[in-house]
């Protein structure tokens, strides 16, 4: 193990930008010299479903995917989805969530399922360190719905041991150029959000 070793899960629902935000993640500690493998679940990404991205990065990284209670992060896009996956997270891991509810066609159509009356909650019952973001309401301040998950990389920033001008430039190469500035704007909120009484 060395110190350049982080595990990061990001996890949310088809169309939340969870993909995009992988890349970013992985372009950022590239450029940063280090070594990044990612695995990715797409699930019935297009209908609203499950998509998750496991992101690590070493200084020579061997293995895509990360093992149960070894995540470093856990970002959310979506409550209950960052509840689902809090398996992932190490003891003392951070977690950034989005208030974010989309709750499941497969909730509203059966009676075997339910959604979480407080995922968030119930995440701080069993983690220390989470950070819920108003992610949505932001993202409407802003003037675009689709800005959460550049809010979200935003909060998860501080973090992660990456300067800020390496996340500006990436996100400048992977956005398109008619929404670089905003995109910029929405990341400097999220970096504005830290956890309550810790120094990042």
């Amino acid at each position: 193990m060395t110190n350049n070793k982080i595990d990061i899960l990001i996890v949310g629902v088809g169309g939340q930008g969870v993909l995009l935000a992988s890349e970013v993640v992985a372009e950022v500690a590239i450029a940063a010299g280090l070594d990044v493998k990612k695995s990715e679940v797409h699930g019935m990404a297009q209908r609203g479903g499950v998509v998750s991205s496991h992101i690590r990065i070493d200084d020579k990284v061997y293995s895509p995917m990360i093992q149960i209670g070894q995540a470093d992060i856990l970002l959310s896009f979506e409550q209950a989805e960052g509840l689902r996956a809090v398996e992932w997270l190490k003891p003392d891991g951070h977690v950034v969530v989005s208030q974010t509810r989309i709750i499941p066609a497969i909730v509203t159509s059966s009676k075997d399922h339910d959604y979480p009356e407080d995922p968030i909650g119930e995440l701080r019952t069993l983690v220390k360190k989470v950070i819920d973001v108003e992610a949505d309401q932001i993202a409407r301040e802003l003037g675009n719905p689709r800005l959460v998950n550049t809010i979200l990389l935003g909060v998860a920033s501080n973090f992660l041991p990456f300067e800020q001008s390496l996340w500006e430039q990436t996100l400048k190469k992977k956005i398109k150029p008619k929404l670089v500035d905003l995109n910029l704007e929405a990341f400097a909120r999220g970096v504005k959000i830290k956890l309550v009484g810790e120094s990042v």
